[in-house]
C-alpha cells in the first residue's frame, strides 16, 4: 500500500497582499520535491482578513498558480484563499493536483468572533477525495472545534487542518488535533501560520502531523517559519484500524 509523503509550509502571511504572498510561496516551494501532498496556511493568499473577501486574487489567478506549483513538484498543493465565486464571498480550500484537476471546500464553520459569517458565505457540502490511494477529507481552522462534521463514516484515512489559529489558543489547537486523530482513527495534518496579521493577532503555528494513535509524527518549532516533513503509512492505518476497531461502534448523527 502507498505511503504519502507530507510537506507543510508553516510561515508568516503578508496582510492583504496576494502577489507578494505568491512571490514568497514561490521561494519556499523550489526546494520541495520528491513530496505527494504540500500543505500551505488558511488565507495563504491575504491572511485571515475579512475585507479580503472583497478584496481578494481572482479565483482563476489563485488556481493558476497552484496548478503550476502542483505540475513543478508533482504533487497535491493544498491552501485556502478569500475568493469571489458563483456562491459569493467564501473561505475555498483548493487542492489542486499536478494534471489540473481541481477539489474544493469551503468552509463550513464561520468564526463568529471575528464577524466571518457577516463577510463569507458557509459552506454546506463535506468532501472526500482519493489522492494516491489515499481518501482525503479537507476542513479549515474553525471547523476543528466541531467533531460531528469531521466524523470518520470509514470514508477517509487522512484529514487535512489549514488555519490562522491565534496562539492565546495554541493549547485548543494542538489537543484538538489529537482528539479527532484518535477518535476518527486517521492520520491529521495541521497547518497554521506564524507572525503577526494587520489586526494585530499573534500566531505561534504548533503545524504538526499526528497518526490514527494521537502520537505526534513531525511537528513545528513555535514562531518559527519552517517546513515539516513527514510519511504516512496506509499499511500502518489499516493494521490499526483492523486491530482495534472502535470506528465499527461508532454513533451514528444526522446534520440538518
Amino acid at each position: 500500500m502507498p505511503n504519502l509523503k507530507v510537506t507543510v509550509l508553516q510561515q508568516p502571511l503578508v496582510w492583504m497582499d496576494g502577489p507578494a504572498n505568491l512571490r514568497h510561496f514561490d521561494r519556499q516551494l523550489e526546494a520541495v520535491s520528491g513530496r505527494d501532498v504540500i500543505v500551505l496556511p488558511e488565507m495563504f493568499t491575504t491572511g485571515f482578513a475579512m475585507e479580503a473577501a472583497v478584496q481578494s486574487l481572482p479565483e482563476a489567478d489563485v488556481i493558476a498558480w497552484m496548478q503550476d506549483k502542483a505540475q513543478r513538484a508533482d504533487a497535491l498543493i493544498a491552501g485556502s484563499a478569500a475568493l469571489q465565486t458563483e456562491r459569493g464571498p467564501v473561505n475555498r480550500f483548493l487542492l489542486v493536483e499536478p494534471n489540473g484537476t481541481i477539489h474544493h471546500y469551503d468552509k463550513r464553520h464561520l468564526f463568529r468572533m471575528a464577524d466571518e459569517h457577516h463577510h463569507y458565505q458557509a459552506g454546506d457540502e463535506r468532501v472526500v477525495f482519493e489522492w494516491r490511494g489515499w481518501r482525503i477529507m479537507p476542513l479549515v481552522c474553525y471547523d476543528l472545534r466541531f467533531p460531528v462534521w469531521s466524523r470518520n463514516h470509514n470514508d477517509y484515512d487522512l484529514i487535512l487542518y489549514v488555519a490562522n489559529w491565534p496562539a492565546p489558543r495554541s493549547l485548543h489547537w494542538q489537543a484538538l488535533l489529537t482528539a479527532r486523530a484518535i477518535e476518527n482513527q486517521a492520520y491529521v495534518v495541521g497547518c497554521n501560520r506564524v507572525g503577526t496579521d494587520g489586526n494585530g493577532h499573534h500566531y505561534r503555528g504548533d503545524s504538526r502531523v499526528i497518526n490514527p494513535q494521537g502520537e505526534i509524527v513531525a511537528t513545528a518549532e513555535p514562531h518559527q517559519a519552517t517546513l515539516i516533513h513527514a510519511e504516512l503509512s496506509l499499511t500502518a492505518l489499516k493494521e490499526y484500524r483492523e486491530k482495534f476497531p472502535a470506528w465499527q461502534d461508532a454513533d451514528t448523527f444526522t446534520l440538518d
